[in-house]
């Protein structure tokens, strides 16, 4: 424990403080309380990395970050409500305000927030993968693409095309270069297919799964008052499982970590 006094004495406050020395070995300790500024912390498969992530949002919490300042990034919600309750347990109250969430959680709790900056006035609305597959039959059956070919891709392989196009940034014909060389020859349909698709999603005020964070980073980059916002909201970034993340993430957290860079 650490005894703070008061200038007069008369006042004494316990504060006791995790011991992170008794829980952590040397390198999960040394992550834990690293100083501010951006860190990039090499875990490999049974290191303790999920451990170390729940003792730095413990320490920042004990150093008097506000848990609302803190947001936790993960590639599943379980991972993240995971890490945040075993932070909670250690330190033994609640982190309400703590934002932990995916990449498009996040982003789809800030594009509702602020649709009517993005363009959309009667709020957005998000297609699950049965709505992208119906979207995708009805644009190639008003462009009569694929009619009576065996051979064409099936809707939900085209998303899956359309997705990995968009999520590497890469064009249409890399994709199939690099994974379906064979399909090839319909590399122009299902350019036409990819131009409808985003037509109608634009005509009907929808996005996609893929489209939470593109649509995010136009926010951000195009609002500098929503961006100043969420870089003094969230002044602490983790980001679990960075490796996976894609060119679009990679920049979302560059954008909001700002100056400050208090990346982790």
């Amino acid at each position: 424990g650490l005894f703070l006094l008061s200038q007069n004495n008369r006042l004494a406050k316990k504060i006791m403080y995790l011991d992170y020395k008794k829980h952590l070995n040397a390198a999960q300790y040394e992550a834990v309380t690293a100083k501010d500024g951006p860190a990039l912390v090499i875990a490999g498969a049974g290191s303790g990395k999920t451990r170390t992530v729940v003792f730095r949002m413990a320490y920042l919490v004990e150093r008097g970050v506000g848990p609302g300042n803190i947001l936790l990034l993960t590639f599943t919600r379980k991972a993240a409500q995971e890490m945040k309750n075993r932070a909670e347990e250690l330190l033994q109250k609640k982190l309400t305000t703590l934002s932990g969430g995916t990449f498009h959680s996040f982003a789809f709790s800030i594009l509702r927030k602020y649709s009517s900056a993005l363009g959309y006035p009667n709020g957005i609305t998000i297609m699950d993968s049965t709505d992208s597959e119906d979207a995708i039959k009805t644009v190639k059956q008003d462009l009569d693409i694929g009619k009576k070919d065996r051979s064409f891709p099936k809707k939900k392989t085209i998303l899956g095309f359309l997705s990995k196009s968009r999520n590497k940034e890469l064009d249409l014909e890399k994709i199939l270069e690099k994974e379906a060389f064979h399909l090839r020859n319909y590399l122009e349909d299902l350019q036409k297919i990819s131009s409808a698709y985003a037509a109608f999603k634009k005509d009907q005020g929808l996005l996609d799964y893929d489209d939470l964070l593109f649509e995010l980073e136009r926010l951000l980059r195009e609002n500098p008052d929503i961006l100043e916002l969420l870089q003094t909201t969230h002044k602490y970034i983790l980001v679990d499982e960075y490796q996976d993340t894609n060119r679009v993430q990679a920049r979302l957290v560059k954008l909001m970590a700002g100056e400050a860079g208090n990346v982790m």
